[in-house]
């Protein structure tokens, strides 16, 4: 079930928040947090039910092992329990997600090109997995776990996080389901959870869905060996980097909206990343708790930088490596992470050698850190080396093939990916023009002040009410046929 899907937005997610907040006025707390993870295992189950007891499983071990280490007083023992978790987790990622992977390389290399695919990967298998592995180390290391088996629940299982993140923290999350459920919700949360979910249904709908018209032709070609001309590999490499940044922020968007509808406030997980000015900044802003999970339970361990500037680039390299392995089972993938492993290693080792005393022009830097994330998009979409390879080629020398099957008027394309660049580059997020608190520790226990600005958004609330409900009627005429978000694949 998308959320940009006529069945979420008429049926799913009003029955969901009906249910939900009548149980919580009359003070039915245990029911009404019930309700929330029985809609969050239908949301789950509704592309495959089979694997409802796969993720209800592996909330039972974790939680029972969370447990076993927070009751345990002696350190063998304790890290016993915790070895078995990350083995348990990490063999339930790998079987399902690399196995057929593994199979098919191993079998190459014996001349075995026969050997098929035959598991299909459950939804969001990476992101419950690594949220729980973050748990199980935390408590651990002395944090305290989950109070009961119904917060676990809804830690891992509440539906608008849990196929495509962000990945939480459950310090950060448990409190706030330990609440839920008790009282009436403060307008300003529906007010903000309804507009930020409408702004993130436009980027998803009318952007993302639009600019994939101009991206998935050309791959399609690229991977059926058609000789692409450099203006078509120029526009689909451009087209996929904003159909992607659209698709994940639209999702960002739309899942904190629904988390406040709720009450419950997630991690900003996306924060303009092509405004970045350095492959650095890009990873502070692009799924930054995919970029913190790796930094805290990856980067540092290997040693962070505090065994030398060699030492620090090859675990740089190493974690980029294993994230880019992390989106998919697949050689594009792993390059992916290697490509950025190694822009990341250029952007400190330029740094180092500059000491703060070269700077490059604003607008320089901001080209060649976009000219990096586009390359590297294309291994990313691409189906296969030789195909990201041919359309790389054809943005540098071109070719004179002719347009491919299925793509739509070039002229009309551009002025779209024109229009897309502008939002994405110069224009505020949906999180900036909110007063949403960049943190969690931010009024823990009150109900911040949440809005909008309105000087940025619009003259006034009126003509802003008009533009929203613009939006609505526009996105509406669009979902019947709604798109694939993208990061539901990884």
């Amino acid at each position: 079930m998308l959320f940009g899907s006529l069945e979420f937005v008429f049926g799913f997610l009003p029955l969901a928040l009906l249910t939900y907040h009548l149980l919580r006025i009359r003070g039915w707390q245990v029911a009404a947090k019930l309700a929330m993870v029985i809609a969050s295992l239908v949301f789950y189950g509704w592309w495959d039910p089979r694997y409802v007891l796969l993720v209800l499983g592996s909330i039972a071990v974790n939680y029972g092992l969370g447990a076993v280490i927070h009751r345990t007083q002696e350190a063998g023992p304790r890290k016993a329990v915790l070895v078995l978790g990350l083995v348990l987790n990490l063999g339930l990622l790998g079987y399902y997600k690399y196995a057929d992977f593994f199979l098919q390389n191993v079998g190459g290399l014996f001349g075995i090109h026969d050997v098929a695919a035959t598991l299909i990967i459950p939804l969001a298998i990476s992101f419950f997995t690594f949220q729980q592995v973050a748990y199980l180390v935390e408590t651990w290391r002395g944090q305290r776990p989950a109070d009961n088996a119904l917060d676990y629940l809804l830690f891992v299982l509440f539906f608008p996080h849990l196929i495509a993140g962000p990945i939480t923290h459950h310090t950060e999350m448990l409190p706030q389901f330990a609440r839920a459920g008790r009282g009436r919700l403060p307008p300003s949360y529906i007010g903000m959870g309804a507009t930020i979910f409408v702004l993130g249904m436009a980027k998803k709908v009318l952007l993302a869905d639009s600019i994939a018209q101009y991206a998935d032709p050309v791959f399609a070609a690229a991977a059926k060996g058609v000789v692409l001309s450099m203006a078509d590999a120029w526009m689909g490499a451009i087209a996929y980097t904003l159909q992607l940044y659209f698709d994940f922020s639209g999702y960002s968007d739309m899942a904190i909206g629904i988390g406040l509808l709720f009450g419950i406030r997630f991690p900003v997980n996306f924060n303009s990343p092509y405004k970045a000015t350095s492959i650095v900044e890009f990873w502070r802003r692009w799924h930054m708790s995919l970029s913190a999970f790796l930094r805290t339970y990856l980067y540092i361990p290997l040693g962070g930088n505090r065994a030398g500037r060699v030492r620090r680039y090859a675990n740089l390299m190493a974690t980029m490596t294993l994230g880019g392995l992390w989106h998919g089972a697949g050689w594009t993938f792993l390059f992916w992470g290697f490509l950025h492993g190694f822009y990341l290693i250029l952007n400190h080792a330029w740094s180092a050698l500059a000491g703060g005393r070269i700077r490059l022009p604003r607008g320089l830097a901001w080209a060649l850190t976009m000219l990096g994330v586009v390359v590297a998009w294309v291994f990313f979409r691409a189906t296969s080396f030789g195909a990201a390879l041919d359309i790389l080629g054809a943005m540098v020398l071109g070719g004179d093939g002719g347009a491919p099957a299925g793509l739509p008027d070039p002229l009309i394309g551009w002025l779209l990916l024109g229009l897309g660049a502008l939002i994405a580059v110069s224009q505020p997020n949906v999180l900036e023009l909110a007063r949403y608190p960049r943190g969690l520790d931010e009024a823990a226990e009150a109900a911040p002040r949440l809005g909008f600005d309105l000087h940025r958004l619009a003259a006034s609330p009126a003509f802003a009410s008009v533009c929203l409900g613009l939006l609505v009627a526009a996105c509406i005429a669009r979902l019947p046929k709604p798109g694939v978000f993208l990061y539901f694949t990884f």
